[in-house]
């Protein structure tokens, strides 16, 4: 890999090429990775060809994955912060949703990096919560020109918030319906609350979460007090008749 620059697309395809069977494309995205000597042609006995990974390639691979993931911890350690504050303040709190929301005449899918509801069960004091992490402000400002995936997850909750790194947007880069929380450290500052709206949760929503698991949180210990289920009593105590 010294002094070649892998594209995007060639990444892509070298980890197509790993995940299939081989075919060739024939195109130039194959002529390129065949000259940088990170596929190769392998003659099958019925005398077809198929394409082979290399050595060279698996390193372009094992690269790939590396960016990938020192891409991806930061915003998943703040997905994690931000669903355990949720659960300390008595919520209950799922990651990695996929939530389906009516926006105008069709449905759009919602993925919230964190949703969560309060520990209640009277319906109309739930509060859903979205909660969309950035910590890049390229995919910040990509993610704002999304307005059906914002309308998405106004429809779905009661209060939108983002919850961005220090330092990568001003607050009021953040449109004024979403709330805006600032991640510096292992704390999170409020920068702008969220407009709360009255709202129901959607048929669609109720099942998507009873198909899911949620974070585990404070209310696990208690959960048979909750449910008013009576404890063993201490020991030498003398039950009733």
């Amino acid at each position: 890999m010294a002094g070649q620059e892998v594209s995007a697309l060639q990444r892509r395809r070298l980890r197509q090429v790993w995940r299939s069977a081989g075919w060739p494309c024939q195109d130039a995205v194959e002529v390129e990775l065949l000259a940088a000597g990170w596929l190769e042609r392998v003659r099958q006995p019925s005398g077809h060809e198929t394409l082979r990974v290399t050595d060279a390639g698996i390193a372009v691979l094992a690269d790939t994955l590396n960016r990938n993931r020192a891409r991806l911890e930061p915003h998943e350690a703040l997905v994690e912060q931000v669903a355990r504050e949720m659960t300390r303040a008595g919520r209950i709190a799922w990651r990695g949703l996929s939530l389906r929301a009516r926006v105008g005449d069709g449905w759009a899918m919602a993925m919230p990096d964190v949703f969560s509801v309060r520990h209640t069960t009277v319906e109309d004091y739930l509060e859903p919560r979205v909660h969309e992490i950035k910590v890049r402000r390229a995919d910040l400002l990509a993610d704002l020109k999304r307005e059906s995936k914002r309308a998405a997850y106004l429809q779905l909750c009661s209060e939108c918030w983002y919850v961005i790194r220090a330092g990568i947007a001003r607050p009021d880069e953040i449109p004024p319906e979403c709330g805006v929380l600032v991640a510096e450290g292992a704390t999170l500052e409020l920068a702008r609350p969220a407009p709360k709206r009255a709202m129901r949760l959607p048929f669609a929503a109720w099942m998507a979460l009873a198909r899911a698991t949620p974070l585990p949180g404070w209310a696990d210990d208690d959960a048979q007090a909750w449910l008013g289920v009576q404890q063993d009593p201490p020991r030498g105590t003398t039950l009733p008749d």
